[in-house]
């Protein structure tokens, strides 16, 4: 029994040593966070104010110790010698837990492991004061949140049936998803409109019967010219989580740039990136996804119009000679549920792209994958061209037209210019 007490305990040691070579906090509670919300069942819609919470203290929570950055919400007042991963690790604790009782089980568990490779490195003093200080920027910013505008959701939203105008589509007929983000206080963007678009083409317009027809021709469920690999990547940008896609790819970049053989020397990152840089980028790149989704929904319960599986079918009503109805079109996969344009997936990856091609250069070869379907990968060669491809898949599953994909990302991007401009500055 010794013997076996012995080896169980040697192999805990080097199973530490093996991970403190390795671990990074804040990488490391961001994959949390996003378990965490797989198993709650979290839309992709609530993951981006989920993840701004989280991330938002984390990096207040680092910096409050650091003080190199203005603070997102909660002023550096750190004791000195507070650990910096400690309060990152008991901050991401504390917001998961408030926000995902139910798994606080796993949390307490992941959180036991943090602290045992922090222990490894640090004193106990600096780890209780680090944790300290993390609960307490936690605590803030959830009491901040909590009076954003989230909670209590509005009446359900049906829309209209005037011609143009969205209402629920089928298959669940559900009213419009997430009315209160059009109206909740944003992160970092002085309102939500500040980035409204100019509404989609009016339906008497050129344009809109172009863009109508090429949905109605790339979008249908049995599209004889949408090719194969169109249609894998709908399915891809559809089935994956826009925040967990791109938080993801930022989390694989961060590694690659401790890399001297993986590292792209023509990108913006850096070797041997500190907490401090990790945290901030998470927190930033979640930041501007929020904000781009509170825009964009903004925009789009400001416009309500109406989606190609309604559109189409009632062609005749919108007064335009060049769009044919066809009454038993329908898109590849069932439409989300709430108004077209803009289009929210194209928001929120135009925020991300936006940001992480700031951080590590616009002409980065990266591979993203998808929280939701395992074993899929899409590779590109930079931002803009995976950019290129949310749009088209949008188009090419028949849940939007064009105007909304533009529109949306152009919003994404303007966000994030703000939020890279205005929000976690130096200092000095």
């Amino acid at each position: 029994m010794r013997r076996t007490c012995s080896c169980l305990l040697t192999f805990v040691v080097v199973a530490l040593a093996a991970q403190t070579a390795r671990a990074d906090q804040i990488t490391d509670w961001n994959e949390t966070m996003f378990r965490a919300g797989l198993v709650g069942g979290t839309t992709p819609l609530v993951i981006t104010r989920v993840a701004a919470i989280v991330q938002a203290s984390v990096f207040d929570a680092v910096n409050g110790i650091a003080r190199r950055y203005t603070p997102i919400h909660v002023a550096p007042a750190a004791p000195a010698g507070a650990s910096r991963d400690a309060a990152a690790v008991q901050a991401a604790y504390a917001t998961l837990v408030q926000l995902y009782p139910a798994q606080k089980a796993t949390f307490d568990a992941r959180l036991a492991v943090s602290l045992a490779v922090i222990g490894t490195q640090e004193s106990a003093a600096a780890i209780a004061s680090g944790r300290a200080w993390g609960q307490t920027v936690a605590d803030a910013i959830l009491a901040w949140r909590s009076t954003d505008g989230f909670t209590p959701a509005p009446p359900p939203f049906l829309g209209g049936t005037a011609v143009g105008q969205w209402r629920p589509t089928p298959p669940a007929f559900a009213p419009g998803a997430g009315p209160q983000f059009a109206y909740m206080t944003p992160w970092a963007i002085l309102s939500p409109s500040q980035f409204r678009p100019a509404g989609p083409p009016a339906l008497t317009s050129t344009r809109y019967a172009v863009e109508f027809n090429e949905t109605k021709t790339m979008g249908s469920a049995t599209s004889a010219t949408r090719t194969p690999d169109q249609t894998v990547a709908s399915w891809f940008w559809a089935s994956g989580t826009a925040s967990f896609i791109w938080n993801t790819l930022a989390v694989s970049l961060i590694d690659r740039s401790k890399s001297d053989d993986d590292f792209d020397h023509e990108s913006h990152g850096r070797k041997h990136r500190s907490s401090l840089d990790n945290a901030r980028l998470l927190a930033v790149l979640n930041v501007a996804i929020a904000d781009a989704a509170i825009g964009c929904w903004e925009a789009k319960y400001n416009y309500t119009f109406w989606r190609p599986v309604t559109a189409i079918p009632l062609a005749s009503t919108d007064g335009n000679p060049a769009t044919i109805e066809d009454p038993a079109w329908t898109p590849l996969f069932a439409t989300p549920a709430h108004p077209e344009y803009p289009s929210g997936h194209s928001c929120l990856s135009g925020a991300a792209g936006a940001v992480l091609a700031a951080s590590f250069g616009e002409k980065t070869h990266f591979t993203v994958e998808s929280d939701l379907m395992p074993g899929v990968f899409r590779s590109f060669k930079s931002f803009s061209s995976a950019l290129e491809e949310v749009k088209n898949a949008r188009i090419f599953a028949g849940i939007h037209f064009r105007a909304a994909t533009d529109d949306g990302q152009a919003i994404g991007a303007s966000v994030a210019d703000y939020v890279l401009d205005h929000t976690a500055q130096p200092v000095h």
